[in-house]
């Protein structure tokens, strides 16, 4: 059994799939505390559900692209089945993981995007390094900017890691925080190959809406 928040079909909000219909696997849980956190409501409740279940849910809302996320959906041992299982189906899965659990437990078919959290996330002590050993070309690694340092920190890190020859990257704002003419005017500055983005699930509902 997992624990689930919610499931919902929504518009995709962020990654190279923005803007295309998704239907959205919430699992109950995280072991992160980011300052910036928008699903708090997520950390506890929901309610058990079998793999079957979900995935009988899941194809109700007659859309192949899913995403499974959190929370941190990768504290239940199940989900690597339950991605599985969605792939036997013909979707196309997408893990959204903070970085901090082992994301080698997922099968290769499934599209992993993983965050590095920046300094002012107060979590960056626990980026799983080992992590990037398990990305390939098709996965998306996400950067999320409260200001200049956070963004100077990813610099480095995309550098240090030549990151940019390993997978898609993506950087955004922690919303309302920083302008993002900023964090464009350092992108084109510094030549960097990543994929600015905006949330756009917060542009066209109130950004405390959930289900959405």
């Amino acid at each position: 059994m997992i624990q689930i928040s919610e499931i919902y079909q929504s518009i995709q909000g962020e990654s190279s799939f923005a803007g295309r219909p998704c239907v959205f696997v919430r699992t109950t849980g995280c072991n992160l505390r980011c300052v910036w956190c928008d699903t708090e409501y997520a950390f506890f409740g929901g309610s058990a559900m079998s793999i079957q279940e979900i995935v009988s849910q899941v194809e109700s809302h007659q859309c192949s692209l899913v995403e499974i996320t959190g929370g941190e959906p990768l504290l239940q041992k199940e989900v690597p089945e339950l991605a599985k299982a969605l792939l036997e189906i013909g979707c196309t899965v997408l893990v959204e993981t903070s970085g901090e659990r082992d994301i080698s437990v997922l099968d290769d078919r499934v599209i992993k995007i993983m965050d590095l959290k920046c300094p002012d996330s107060g979590e960056c002590s626990k980026n799983r390094w080992e992590n990037l050993a398990h990305i390939s070309a098709k996965d998306e690694i996400k950067f999320v900017l409260k200001d200049e340092a956070d963004y100077q920190w990813a610099l480095d890190v995309i550098r240090q890691h030549t990151l940019e020859e390993k997978a898609s990257l993506l950087m955004s704002t922690v919303f309302g925080e920083l302008p993002p003419a900023d964090v464009v005017a350092w992108i084109l500055r510094d030549r960097l190959n990543v994929r600015f983005q905006l949330q756009l699930h917060k542009l066209v509902w109130p950004k405390d809406k959930k289900g959405v």
